[in-house]
């Protein structure tokens, strides 16, 4: 077997590691939320239909599609409902509360390890998902793979949090899709709205086997690479300029190598971005798009003090 890319290479943690994988943004329709990104300067994966293997082994509709954008660390994900299926109604479920940011996946090299643990730890998952879509690689069809391990609605109202193997990760990390004139290049942060903030990070810290830490008035969960805050809605609002009502995930924090002229894109699409210190913006995505972003440098996340 050929050497993986080093970018796709990266994707799979190290055994008994974890990396935020990426983030889904759940919308009602896809055309205007691809619109909003490629304003923004993103390169798009195209439209995909997904699908999964049943218990019986068949391939059978997941009713969602999605487009992606690839980073050199995680990505970002688009997805919306296009049947009815269970997957899908959960998607509209979501929806029905607010167009956003509604699942985290964290990046795991053994979904099936993650799928026992959680089990042994009284979180009842439901069977393991493996999800698959037909891509073009080199001008070939490809079968992109994952694996998901995830948790009942109820065991987190925050969101869809899963983890996730990305078994062919050379199938979505391809070097036509990386390189965005927006100059961003890595998913660094997810948010977390909650009213008690103890509870729920113990929670996040049980499920996802991290340590919590005070980090100001936040708490983060630091994986191998990008890491959770929780905080309350107020917070959140005075950071970002905007949160839905816990439990729920407010937005994402993105590396980029020109933070004003991404705050530049944003202002062109009625947007407010605000320098929270140097080298670091906040800001409210479209409605298209729901969420926020702290978006920014290296240097300009490193001196972030929450």
């Amino acid at each position: 077997m050929a050497a993986l890319d080093p970018v796709a290479a990266r994707q799979r943690p190290q055994a008994g590691r974890l990396v935020l994988d990426h983030v889904a943004h759940f919308v009602p329709e896809m055309g205007p939320a691809e619109c909003a990104l490629d304003a923004l300067g993103f390169v798009l994966t195209p439209f995909s239909e997904q699908s999964l293997r049943n218990d019986a082994g068949a391939v059978v509709s997941a009713g969602s599609a999605n487009r992606c954008v690839m980073l050199d660390c995680g990505y970002l994900e688009i997805l919306t409902p296009i049947a009815d299926t269970p997957n899908a109604r959960l998607l509209r479920a979501a929806l029905a509360k607010h167009t956003g940011v509604h699942l985290i996946a964290l990046g795991t090299p053994a979904a099936e390890e993650e799928h026992a643990r959680l089990a042994a730890h009284g979180f009842a998952p439901p069977p393991l998902v493996r999800l698959e879509r037909t891509v073009d690689l080199n001008g070939k069809p490809a079968l992109a793979q994952f694996a998901l391990a995830r948790v009942p609605p109820e065991a987190m109202p925050e969101g869809r949090i899963q983890f996730v193997e990305q078994i062919t990760p050379e199938c979505l990390w391809q070097p036509r899709y990386l390189g965005h004139s927006n100059g961003v290049t890595a998913l660094r942060g997810v948010f977390v709205v909650a009213e008690d903030v103890t509870a729920v990070s113990a929670r996040l810290a049980h499920f996802a086997a991290l340590l919590p830490r005070r980090c100001g008035r936040f708490v983060s969960l630091d994986t191998a690479r990008g890491r959770a805050l929780v905080a309350p809605r107020e917070d959140w609002q005075e950071l970002l300029g905007a949160a839905p009502a816990a439990p729920a995930l407010a937005g994402y924090a993105l590396e980029c190598k020109d933070p004003a002229a991404l705050a530049a894109r944003l202002e062109t699409l009625g947007c407010k971005p605000r320098l929270i210190c140097d080298g670091l913006y906040s800001s409210v995505l479209p409605a298209a798009l729901g969420a926020a972003w702290l978006f920014g440098t290296a240097n300009g996340h490193a001196g972030f003090a929450p």
